[in-house]
């Protein structure tokens, strides 16, 4: 039996623009410092080797800093073996992150660059077969085209591709989709034992055969990932295979649609707000639709402000429709004004619900009113 580590999609360097520097500075570190976990997995676990399928970095172009951090926590791993696949993030063009002068000087004696599909022996009897990418655009299928000339052997095998499998999307025509009937011929055949993809973020078991899997990525990258955050621990020789899931990821994404017309719609959203373990390391993003009152505005807006501070990140955004502040009488004489004021506020109101200076209208009345609570 050989028993290894497979992961992917680590995407060193990322971190998402609507995040706050501060944040982003930690997002990206995350993804850093989840290698020295992979590290101790795989100690633990006594795996022979990791390999790591595509997108290795974010792109070709990150920050030094970023990749010299990320290459010494590897080194820390010595001797354990790391075998990095390029993707179509970081593929073997022109200006690879692989051959730039920072990789050449400080990649550690434990990094392997999968850089052809000749087989590179990975421990005794264990050959992988690796399909890089040369360019952004491939016009082919990569994983089928490195498989397609191997024969049987002594050798246990283990193909490492990176894109999308033919079978998850059967309306797409793309060249450069892998075959899944190919894979799976060869599975039947004893020509390869197991296929490690990169690419999708989900840990996903792919075919009939228990052999073709994409690990998903070590840490999550968007609200749209049904279960990342793990890597595969894979024991198998020509009899079978055991994959076993590892949660690894310390961030995670939330999403959810609300609508809120009531105090109790709003007192759900708050109490949403609040679930979350390790607030600081959530990115949550809520749509919200409906209609509500000045006074349940302005406690949408201080939620969302108070939030905003407590979470890794927080997006608010209109679901269809939009949140409609609808003022009547009883908000305005909330407001405590009379006079000139109260004119204004009632001139306001008019506007709330008007076409042109609706949102602009309703966001006065709704900073008007947390106004005047302060104050009062």
């Amino acid at each position: 039996m050989v028993k290894f580590l497979h992961t992917a999609d680590w995407q060193l360097g990322r971190a998402p623009l609507f995040l706050s520097e501060e944040a982003r500075s930690r997002f990206s570190a995350a993804r850093v410092d989840v290698i020295g976990t992979i590290a101790a997995l795989a100690a633990t676990e006594r795996c022979d080797f990791v390999v790591v399928c595509g997108d290795v970095f974010e792109s070709n172009h990150i920050d030094r800093q970023v990749l010299v951090r990320a290459l010494y926590k590897i080194r820390d791993a010595r001797p354990l073996p790391f075998y990095l696949l390029p993707g179509n993030h970081d593929p073997l063009d022109a200006s690879s992150i692989f051959r730039s002068p920072t990789f050449k000087e400080h990649g550690p004696s434990n990094v392997t660059v999968l850089e052809s599909s000749a087989p590179v022996q990975a421990a005794p009897g264990i050959e992988l077969i690796a399909a890089p990418w040369p360019n952004k655009r491939p016009l082919v299928d990569l994983v089928g085209e490195a498989c397609h000339s191997l024969e049987a052997t002594d050798a246990l095998r283990v193909v490492c591709g990176h894109g999308r499998v033919d079978a998850m999307a059967p309306e797409s025509h793309d060249p450069a989709h892998i075959s899944l009937g190919r894979l799976e011929e060869k599975i039947e055949s004893g020509v390869i034992h197991y296929v490690a993809l990169g690419d999708r973020h989900s840990t996903t078991d792919v075919g009939d055969t228990g052999r073709v899997w994409y690990s998903g990525a070590p840490e999550p990258t968007d609200f749209v990932e049904d279960e990342p955050g793990n890597v595969m621990v894979v024991e198998f020789d020509r009899d079978g295979v055991r994959v076993e899931r590892h949660r690894v990821g310390a961030w995670h994404f939330e999403y959810r649609d609300w609508e809120l017309t009531t105090d109790l719609d709003v007192d759900a959203l708050r109490d949403w707000l609040e679930t979350p373990d390790n607030k600081e390391r959530c990115i949550v993003r809520a749509s919200l639709r409906g209609q509500v009152s000045v006074a349940q505005r302005a406690r949408v807006d201080q939620m969302v402000d108070h939030f905003t501070d407590l979470l890794g990140g927080l997006e608010v955004r209109d679901g269809e429709g939009g949140l409609a502040v609808v003022p009547d009488d009883a908000d305005l004489d909330d407001f405590g004004v009379s006079g000139y004021a109260r004119a204004a506020l009632s001139d306001l109101a008019e506007l709330a619900q008007s076409d042109e200076h609706a949102v602009a209208a309703q966001d006065a009345l709704a900073l008007l009113y947390r106004l005047t609570r302060m104050s009062s």
